[in-house]
């Protein structure tokens, strides 16, 4: 383990979220009452960096925001949790990306997503921070970004060691493009994939994925590249599949109240973990524990656990 601090970079996606909570969610032309609101910075790129660093690493964000207004919010929230921002570039003429975000009475929520600067992240971007990602413990890749921009970030890390773990998502483009949904080939090069049961589903082209076929989805990802394959299931656990051995880890029980933020704190503890060198099955425990903790409260960035309270839960539940 290294003596300095660990160093994760996080190659991301950053949003404004407005989030209304309400006792149910509107029907089409329906005006009902909020009843909580918030308005913060989010995105995977700022949740996982802030959720990373309440988990003692020092984080870098790399990703793009607009030169308006909401730009302030996104640096606000980024300085107040010691994330280091030199490559978060500004778009000129651009808006930094907006999430309108509903949750009802049981926790469940919807969006709507303008994804703004977002799109503007090019490869050239992730190009100007090779010195950076060459100097990371573990790079972490969100896939909702230009795909020519996931791309150039898994190549680099790759290219000097740096571990990668890369958390899919549907790539920003025209949706006129042609194969939009296909993730760059690169990504298979990663060495840990995340997606959840649905993205997994997507990738392996199959109709549908359940918990008896998760083993099945993941070994298929590892048979196309990548080194070990993290199939979140949400209240079923985690699916851990690697060369060696096949593992299914059990969710935290808890008292859900939001869960926006649920994979963001799991991919964002899941690199920190990693970035100390832990076993990819504890890192994955430990990753769950935040993830569940994450969902015992209302909105994003606000949500995310301290590392005490993930090593805390996983005291309580190892002596229960």
């Amino acid at each position: 383990m290294s003596a300095r601090m660990p160093k994760v970079v996080v190659v991301g996606a950053t949003y404004v979220d407005i989030a209304v909570r309400c006792s149910r969610m509107p029907q089409p032309g329906e005006d009902i009452a909020g009843s909580e609101f918030s308005y913060t910075a989010t995105g995977a790129g700022i949740n996982q960096s802030v959720q990373a660093a309440l988990c003692g690493c020092e984080v870098h964000l790399i990703g793009k925001i607009g030169s308006c207004p909401f730009a302030g919010t996104v640096r606000a929230i980024l300085d107040q949790n010691r994330i280091c921002t030199e490559h978060l570039y500004t778009a000129r003429a651009m808006n930094t990306g907006v999430v309108v975000t509903i949750v009802d009475a049981v926790g469940e929520n919807a969006s709507l997503t303008y994804e703004g600067a977002n799109t503007a992240l090019l490869a050239e971007d992730i190009e100007a921070a090779d010195e950076l990602i060459a100097d990371a413990d573990i790079c972490l890749v969100h896939g909702r970004l230009p795909k020519q921009a996931v791309a150039k970030a898994i190549l680099s890390a790759k290219l000097h060691g740096t571990k990668v773990i890369f958390d899919p998502a549907g790539a920003i483009e025209s949706t006129n493009a042609e194969n939009e949904d296909a993730l760059p080939a690169e990504c298979f090069s990663a060495d840990i994939l995340i997606p959840n049961l649905y993205e997994a589903a997507l990738i392996t082209d199959r109709s549908t994925a359940n918990i008896r076929t998760a083993k099945l989805v993941a070994s298929d990802l590892i048979a196309r590249g990548a080194g070990a394959a993290v199939i979140t299931m949400g209240k079923r656990g985690c699916m851990v599949v690697d060369r060696k051995s096949a593992d299914h880890i059990p969710t935290f029980l808890i008292d859900l109240v939001d869960s926006t933020g649920t994979g963001d704190a799991f991919a964002g503890a899941l690199a920190a973990a990693c970035a100390v060198g832990d076993d990819l099955r504890d890192a994955v425990k430990f990753a769950s524990a935040a993830g569940a903790l994450a969902c015992t409260k209302f909105g994003s960035v606000e949500a995310l656990p301290a590392k005490a309270d993930i090593i805390q839960l996983l005291q309580k539940e190892a002596t229960e």
